[in-house]
């Protein structure tokens, strides 16, 4: 004999499932596809649950954004360009896919890297050993000159060093994003952040320059973001930090003024969750409509997906 009492369960109450409702159906799970299935049917194959749905919701709706010609913001980090993206992301100007282009400032150095001398992204763990790290001089004297060069004129960060890869005919233009921007006319951005670029370190570079042509693409980047409309979208991606805080000051500038600049779509791509991107991107701006969504994937494997499921429709 126990000494300890147990629950019995006599007269508990139970229900068919036929009639209860649930999360999960058969209907929704994937189906398999074969080598010469379409990326259309890819798509279409996915699970209807989680971020198989959302994903598949999120292409429809960035399908939507085209085909009405809504503003299409993108933001993005370095690791962006340095996983080889670049020339997909230039598909996407070239057909009026994107409509503003927003990077934080080590875009500037890795685009610049590859459109003049096809190489970039320094081995960074050896060359801090021996103070070698981001003392490239080719790359500071590009950027910090072309800054330096246009001080008291009314052309943004991203404008002035996009025109000077344009002039120096940059061996590799077409792989520059910032080339591409001029090219195709689409407005681009560029957010630094004093102190976290090498180009910082060199004593060429001039401050008040730099904060000239800084200031100039926020008020850009703000002006881009008056035309967000019900149905419109703003993707970020690889940007952990610089990129969902400028969104929300700029979002925030917008709003103030009255522009309505609500009731659009957002979705943060990037490889782990992050607190600001989840709060500045996909939670707070859609709060009074819209929808955010968040994909983790590495970048490289993401995007070519991505975009390639876009220029399908085209």
């Amino acid at each position: 004999m126990t000494r300890f009492k147990k629950m019995t369960f006599e007269g508990i109450k139970t229900y068919s499932i036929k009639g209860r409702h649930s999360k999960v159906s058969i209907a929704d799970f994937a189906r398999p596809l074969h080598r010469d299935s379409t990326l259309e049917q890819f798509l279409e194959a996915l699970p209807n649950i989680l971020i198989g749905e959302d994903f598949r919701e999120f292409v429809q709706r960035y399908r939507q954004a085209i085909a009405r010609k809504k503003a299409i913001i993108w933001m993005m980090g370095a690791h962006v360009i340095k996983v080889g993206i670049s020339p997909l992301i230039i598909e996407l100007l070239k057909r009026g896919m994107i409509t503003h282009l927003a990077m934080n400032g080590a875009c500037v150095i890795h685009d610049v890297e590859v459109a003049m001398w096809g190489i970039t992204s320094e081995d960074v763990a050896t060359a801090l050993q021996d103070g070698s790290f981001g003392m490239a001089a080719e790359t500071a004297e590009f950027i910090n000159s072309a800054l330096s060069a246009n001080k008291g004129n009314q052309k943004g960060y991203g404008e002035v060093v996009g025109e000077k890869l344009i002039a120096e005919k940059a061996q590799n233009l077409n792989l520059s994003l910032q080339a591409a921007c001029l090219e195709y006319d689409v407005p681009l951005s560029i957010h630094p952040a004093l102190g976290t670029e090498i180009i910082h370190q060199h004593p060429n570079l001039d401050g008040p320059s730099f904060g000239e042509k800084a200031l100039l693409d926020f008020q850009l980047f703000t002006r881009s973001l008056t035309t967000l409309r019900e149905g419109s979208i703003v993707v970020n991606i690889g940007s952990a930090v610089i990129m969902p805080e400028v969104f929300l000051k700029a979002l925030t500038v917008v709003r103030n003024l009255k522009y309505p600049a609500h009731g659009f779509y957002t979705a943060v791509f990037d490889m782990i969750r992050h607190y600001r991107p989840s709060e500045n991107v996909k939670f707070r701006p859609t709060i009074t409509g819209g929808k955010g969504y968040y994909f983790v994937g590495h970048h490289e494997m993401m995007l070519p997906l991505l975009i390639a499921l876009l220029l399908e429709e085209q």
